[in-house]
């Protein structure tokens, strides 16, 4: 018999997105044999309380009965009780500095943590994630900001609408200047990033009649890795290579850089990652006015990303000049759009999304008799980093 239990989400500021939807937490109970399922109460999801209850679904303030936990964000240390498997984002696979005290609290309470981040298919793809949505937020967002600087058209913000399919009814009849959108990456988040600019009516190119041409329509280029990254000496790109070697390349994109109005960034980056262009690319030739960093790493493959913002107020502006954080939609500024919750305008179907692969790929294994999946996730055994992990082991140490 397995209890699985619902928490609350206690991160600061709040995050409203769920890990089990109502009606997932009722086909999970009536289809996997001896399980049963409890939810937290909470007044800031977007599943109410009563809609886990029409579903069925014990809701609670205690849990500590439930033999598996799960949330979304980092759970904070007082409320982690001890000798309970927690799936949740710990953000502590790459020795994340302000999670270095919960990675403690982990080990002292004996906990054993399965972390989202690491569920991964054998050849490395990601399994679950709220990419997608960040993608589709993030470009409509980015659209919008180009708007509200140019004054050309108008959208409104995404989380005043009730779900996705309310959010594409607004982009009946919007009509687009002609102009030219760079979009990198080529996992979930591009892919939410495209279905965006399918839907407004943009339409695609190739990456030299992209650079090359002028269009009477907007237009938009996908950029993948080998669009991206050249080896210095051997002017190749070979993915696993540059995953393991990316010191060893350059960037391609400071031609974009030239004839883009908007940049999407979706690309995942490391600190060994050699950014799209520098500070120092910004001059009199460099066009873009409106970057939507949807990857959003400070000061990592946008270089004048300089920071979060919030839902309520997603864009700011940076002086091409000084590179100093200035109002938006200023004249002598670029405008970055960087949000670390962008899910979180769309959190019904963001949750949706994601539950649906916990249900497909996680929970029967987790459940039954365990998977390489599960194992490969398993940051913590009862306290103890497992082998794969044992590379923490000084970001662990008290």
């Amino acid at each position: 018999m397995f209890a699985i239990g619902l928490i609350k989400e206690g991160k600061k500021p709040g995050d409203n997105r769920v890990a089990l939807t109502p009606s997932q937490c009722k086909w999970l109970k009536d289809n996997i044999t001896g399980c049963s399922v409890k939810v937290q109460s909470s007044a800031h999801r977007c599943f109410s309380d009563e809609e886990y209850r029409k579903a069925g679904i014990e809701v609670t303030a205690d849990v500590s009965d439930c033999d598996i936990l799960m949330g979304i964000k980092e759970v904070p240390a007082d409320m982690l009780i001890a000798n309970r498997t927690y799936l949740f984002f710990s953000h502590t696979k790459k020795k994340q500095p302000y999670n270095q005290q919960l990675m403690h609290a982990l080990i002292d309470k004996n906990i054993t943590l399965i972390d989202y981040e690491c569920l991964e298919h054998e050849d490395g793809q990601r399994i679950i994630g709220f990419g997608f949505f960040a993608g589709v937020v993030g470009a409509h967002n980015g659209v919008m900001a180009y708007g509200n600087r140019t004054g050309e058209f108008e959208l409104g913000r995404v989380y005043k609408h009730k779900d996705y399919r309310e959010l594409i009814h607004t982009y009946f009849g919007l009509r687009l200047p002609n102009i030219k959108i760079a979009v990198t990456g080529s996992g979930r988040v591009a892919h939410g990033i495209l279905e965006i600019m399918n839907l407004m009516g943009v339409t695609e190119v190739e990456p030299d009649e992209y650079l090359e041409r002028k269009f009477s329509y907007p237009v938009y280029v996908q950029l993948k890795g080998h669009d991206l990254y050249t080896h210095k000496e051997l002017k190749t790109y070979k993915r696993e290579h540059f995953h393991e070697n990316a010191e060893e390349y350059r960037s391609r994109f400071l031609p974009y850089t030239r004839s883009t109005d908007i940049l999407m960034n979706g690309i995942y980056w490391e600190t060994s990652y050699p950014r799209l262009f520098e500070k120092e690319d910004i001059n009199e030739s460099f066009t873009i006015q409106t970057i939507a960093d949807i990857t959003d790493d400070m000061d990592g493959s946008v270089p004048i990303n300089l920071g979060d913002q919030t839902i309520q107020d997603p864009v700011y502006g940076v002086h091409r000049k000084t590179f100093e954080k200035t109002v938006p939609y200023a004249h002598d500024s670029i405008d970055v759009m960087a949000v670390g919750n962008l899910p979180n305008e769309l959190p019904r179907d963001a949750s949706r999304y994601f539950g649906e692969q916990l249900l497909k790929y996680v929970l029967p294994d987790l459940l039954g008799n365990g998977s390489d999946i599960i194992n490969r996730a398993t940051m913590l055994q009862k306290g103890k980093l497992t082998a794969a992990f044992s590379y923490l082991e000084d970001y662990a140490r008290h």
